[in-house]
């Protein structure tokens, strides 16, 4: 997905037997819901770097917000990714007890147990946000319990859809639009991204079981799987992978010219979060695509210096990302 790891410390996986009844927003007290916010910084700053940086530029308010948004999504993922030894209907019966968590926030209740879940409804109250999106993400997630394996780009991009994109839709409501067609290209950034988390996570993923490379698109390239699960970086996977990682370059490409939809104050936290996320995808080729013993990542001084990019990005009214070096999408397919 696109929302990064945390520390296990901070892990609030939901559970109806150690979680309080629901209460009413208005019954708690203002230092309660800080604190909620409070949590929610902490586990955003701790769990995804590049998240919290791009949020840093983001006011206030809309910061909360944001931190609030971040760990709904979090702990959706969490209930898949950090199930342990639960057995898949003990996993498939806690998402529907937190499915039913998030409709009753929808009905102005919460848990007062759950911080993250104080400052989501706050966030929900604040900013008018509409129950579709995050029920798409925790779709997203079944996806994970039901299918290992993707035919074909298409129902890699539902799934993309699904965890990612419904975040970006999520962050447009919080940070306001001047066009509907603001949504697509929010759709679009949320495409990229998890593509990106794709390709760097492909060994990872790959000895948890799952693939999520399209199988046409392996097979069109002559790399099998037996060959991914042996972590070869043979001609073949090059291949592939110039391939995947041009598309997610041409996502990114497509989703920038919406970020002018967004209020003024808003859009250099966008700027810097896609062109620090795009980076991880140079990071990849830099690691002459190694993504089984070599993890790719943005570090901090090059994170400052996409930030300036991105700050003369916006003066001089650059739309696009630069090209990889390897030429277009339609190159990596000949």
């Amino acid at each position: 997905m696109a929302i990064s790891r945390k520390p296990q410390d901070l892990i609030e996986i939901p559970s109806g037997a150690l979680a309080s009844e629901f209460s009413r927003l208005e019954d708690l007290e203002p230092d309660h819901i800080a604190q909620a916010y409070e949590h929610c910084r902490l586990v955003t700053r701790q769990g995804s770097k590049t998240f919290y940086f791009g949020a840093r530029f983001l006011p206030l308010e809309k910061r909360r917000a944001m931190w609030a948004v971040y760990n709904f999504c979090r702990l959706t993922d969490d209930l898949v990714d950090k199930a342990g030894d639960l057995a898949l209907p003990q996993i498939q019966a806690r998402l529907s007890e937190w499915e039913a968590e998030l409709l009753e926030s929808f009905e102005g209740r919460v848990r007062a147990s759950r911080p993250s879940m104080v400052a989501w409804l706050d966030t929900v109250r604040a900013y008018n946000l509409d129950a579709q999106a995050p029920l798409d993400l925790i779709k997203g997630v079944r996806m994970d319990l039901e299918k290992s394996r993707y035919a074909n780009f298409e129902e890699l991009h539902l799934y993309c859809y699904r965890v990612a994109s419904t975040v970006g839709l999520m962050a447009s409501q919080v940070m306001g639009y001047s066009d509907p067609r603001a949504l697509e290209y929010a759709v679009n950034l949320g495409v990229a991204m998890q593509l990106t988390n794709i390709l760097r996570d492909v060994g990872e993923d790959a000895q948890a079981g799952r693939i999520y490379l399209p199988q046409d698109e392996m097979a069109r390239f002559g790399y099998t799987e037996d060959a991914l699960l042996r972590g070869e970086v043979s001609p073949q996977f090059v291949r592939l992978m110039r391939f995947q990682i041009n598309r997610a370059r041409r996502y990114y490409n497509q989703a920038l010219p919406g970020i002018e939809y967004l209020p003024e104050d808003c859009r250099l936290s966008i700027s810097v979060a896609a062109r620090l996320y795009s980076r991880i995808l140079t990071k990849i080729e830099r690691n002459n695509y190694d993504v089984f013993t070599r993890r790719a990542f943005v570090p901090k001084s090059e994170k400052l210096l996409g930030l300036t990019r991105a700050w003369l990005g916006r003066k001089l009214g650059w739309h696009e990302l630069p090209s990889g070096p390897l030429g277009s999408y339609e190159e990596a397919d000949a």
